[in-house]
């Protein structure tokens, strides 16, 4: 039995799998952040974050800032839909660690049309199957990773369909801690029959309160649907409104209401103009519900660098508005291949904007008069004007057998292309059955009429407790295929020491190649399809392609399977940690033996950050240490590094080698080491070489006694230097 996870170790999924049909929930319910309210992290004090995690993976830029990782007040969502739940946990780690704490798992196409559960864990197309295995299994993994990171985590499905009910309350049971639950999507996206859409939402939504479980609904769905999303927000916030009064009728807290609300357009469009009117009339009409922001999907391309602008911009609208939960759609949703990293990416993305806007709210405001109060009014009034209409036709049903939603005119303007579903018609039609007067259902979170016998203080005491009350008495099935299951596919890529990339599932061998061809459009395509292939590729595809000008050239990425020998894990050569002295070792030697290095940026390079982060004390460079650093400054010539160095009687030359056009920085390097020996120094100098582009084994080759490359510090060139003239092995590692 897994007690915690171990950061250097990977999650053993066999382990998660054994003894599941006795393990329980640890929680129910939603979590929502805790506020840090000292507001520090590091040397800097934010406006809106929270508390900390206790292990987490910053952001790159963190290296200078002391790898601190604050974590901004929203809750941060990542969507997954892999097909494979045992790929799926591990990705969810993966995410946890970047600060995700709302791991929403995309179901199986289709699954909205069954009308029982799913049993086993069979492979899902478009999604992953939500089966009581898959739910116990992920939910199991979760409380283990909450543990590693220090924070709660919402695991988050979908309550919707002809199974709906039956699905709440295995996630009830199973201790789901939100979900998707709007009749209106049921009706218009499923084409399930309305009355049997909305009688399903009542008995779900009272087990959802049961549970404590947030909801949120799926009117966003509108706007990415519509031929011309950006002209249904006075409808969206119709159907916002059916749903969050629906569920309040139920018996749900407005604050396990949240509503989906989704910017309705992007760039090229002007789309503050539109976005930001739209954010704030939803949360000036709904504003004692919860707000989980989304990215449009509509308009995403296969480009990620263009689905990454259009999220940032999206979390502008969310920083200058609120969002409680801040969704992260990957650019993987314009090219259907939901891939590991992608999701870090998304999450990452959320983090940083948040981070980086931290305040804007203290120095900016919105405006009180002009263009955007008139606009939020104008909406507010068509959405209102759109109400009154569809009562005045007879209610919701009659509205939508009239085609009234999803129509891309702006209310009151019609195109006639909504969706129209007919009243008597779709899924399930004539499926419900009035209770009988003496109708008795002995169970808990009850919906409608149930004539419970008056002996009884509970209904389910009739039955010495139902499932929601005795955990034990639910019936857990294990698999039911005997080839489509969890076991066969962990079987399939049993640890065998090789190591193989991946991007979704475990082992699938994937990678992506970008390749800049200087052809058209038609050429480039072809060629690298063909270039893949003879890359050794297999299954080589095109995932993006942008044309950079129609005859100097095309950026294409490909993607396709490794086809080599595998690589074996023990037979790597792993790249070298050196080990550093402890701090107080190196100041103590450096008192008694002082040492004096000349360092500068070499040959026609500008640039100086990081030679001066290493060198700095106000960096933690050398100098903390008590070692002198004399800084020739940047495009410096090698003989004259050389010449000061000689002349200060330094122990070190420390050359910044960060341009590498035409390999200046191998030449660079050599050059130094050539002159080093010409003026017969070179047994006298350490030579230190440093550079995003530098390794160790290039530097070596080319004349110097170490190389830096990114990541580097001033700690680990000290060590280096200390030790060398210690005269202790530099190279021994951790």
């Amino acid at each position: 039995m897994i007690e915690r996870l171990e950061a250097n170790k990977k999650i053993d999924i066999e382990e998660i799998l054994r003894d599941l049909d006795k393990y329980e929930p640890k929680w129910r319910g939603w979590h929502w952040r805790e506020k840090n309210e000292e507001g520090k992290a590091g040397e800097f004090t934010y406006s809106e974050i929270s508390k900390s995690l206790k292990n987490s993976q910053p952001l790159p830029a963190a290296r200078s800032f002391n790898s601190i990782d604050p974590q901004p007040q929203p809750i941060i969502t990542t969507e997954i839909a892999s097909g494979r739940f045992e790929d799926d946990i591990r990705r969810m780690r993966m995410a946890a660690w970047h600060g995700a704490d709302h791991l929403m798992v995309i179901r199986t196409a289709g699954q909205s049309h069954f009308d029982g559960l799913i049993e086993g864990t069979p492979e899902g197309i478009g999604g992953v199957p939500i089966t009581r295995k898959q739910v116990r299994a992920t939910r199991k993994a979760i409380d283990l990773i909450e543990e590693e990171v220090g924070r709660k985590i919402n695991f988050h499905s979908y309550v919707s369909g002809v199974a709906g009910p039956d699905i709440a309350v295995m996630f009830a049971e199973e201790g789901v801690n939100g979900a998707h639950q709007d009749p209106q999507y049921n009706v218009l996206y499923r084409n399930v029959n309305m009355f049997r859409s909305f009688v399903d939402a009542a008995v779900a939504k009272r087990i959802m309160i049961w549970a404590d479980m947030l909801q949120i609904d799926g009117a966003h769905n509108a706007n990415a649907t519509a031929m011309k999303g950006y002209n249904v927000m006075p409808e969206l916030m119709v159907q916002h409104a059916i749903n969050a009064k629906f569920s309040e009728l139920v018996g749900m807290k407005p604050e396990n209401i949240a509503l989906s609300t989704v910017p309705p357009t992007s760039a090229p469009a002007p789309c503050m103009k539109y976005d930001l009117p739209y954010a704030v009339a939803l949360r000036e009409l709904f504003s004692k519900y919860k707000m989980r922001a989304q990215m449009n999907t509509k308009y995403i391309e296969s480009c990620e660098r263009e689905a990454t602008v259009g999220h940032t911009l999206n979390l502008l609208i969310s920083q200058l508005t609120s969002a409680d939960i801040q969704s992260t759609i990957t650019p993987d949703e314009g090219r259907n291949v939901p891939w590991h990293y992608n999701n870090i990416h998304a999450v990452n993305t959320a983090k940083q904007a948040f981070i980086g806007m931290d305040g804007l709210m203290e120095m900016v405001e919105l405006r009180k008069e002009g263009y955007l109060p008139e606009k939020v009014r104008e909406l507010k009034e068509r959405a209102i004007l759109f109400l009154e209409e569809m009562i005045e036709v007879g209610g919701y049903f009659k509205a939508v057998d009239s085609g009234f939603f999803v129509d891309s005119g702006e209310y009151p303007e019609r195109n006639g292309d909504g969706i129209a579903r007919k009243i008597d018609g779709g899924d399930a039609v004539g499926t419900i059955v009035k209770r009988d007067k003496d109708y008795f259902a002995p169970v808990c979170a009850h919906f409608g009429y149930n004539n419970i016998p008056i002996e009884y203080k509970n209904a389910c005491d009739a039955i010495n407790g139902c499932t929601l009350c005795d955990h034990s008495k639910i019936k857990y099935i294990d698999e039911l295929d005997e080839n489509d299951n969890v076991f066969k596919r962990l079987e399939r890529i049993k640890e065998d020491g090789t190591v193989i990339p991946e991007v979704q599932w475990a082992k699938d061998g994937y990678v992506k190649v970008t390749l800049c061809i200087p052809e058209n459009e038609q050429i480039s395509e072809a060629a690298a399809l063909e270039m893949g292939k003879r890359m050794n590729l297999k299954d080589v595809e095109i995932i993006h392609k942008q044309v950079l000008q129609m005859s100097e050239g095309t950026l294409v990425e490909i993607k396709g399977v490794c086809d080599f020998i595998p690589v074996k894990r023990d037979e790597l050569s792993l790249p070298k940690r050196r080990k550093t002295l402890p701090p107080d070792v190196m100041r103590d030697y450096v008192k008694e033996n002082p040492i004096k290095v000349v360092a500068a940026t070499v040959g026609e390079d500008e640039h100086s950050v990081g030679l001066r982060e290493v060198i700095d004390i106000k960096h933690g460079g050398v100098e903390k240490f008590g070692i002198e650093a004399i800084y020739l400054g940047t495009s410096c010539p090698v003989e004259k590094l050389v010449d000061a160095a000689i002349e200060s009687r330094a122990q070190a030359i420390l050359c910044s080698t960060i341009i590498t056009h035409n390999d200046v920085h191998t030449k660079n390097m050599q050059k130094l080491h050539d002159l080093c020996v010409e003026k017969g120094v070179r047994d006298k100098l350490i030579l230190v070489s440093g550079g995003t582009q530098v390794t160790d084994e290039i530097a070596k080759a080319h004349g110097m006694d170490v190389g830096f490359g990114r990541g580097s510090n001033g700690t680990d060139v000290a060590s280096f230097i200390i030790k060398k003239l210690m005269g202790v092995n530099p190279d021994e590692e951790e």
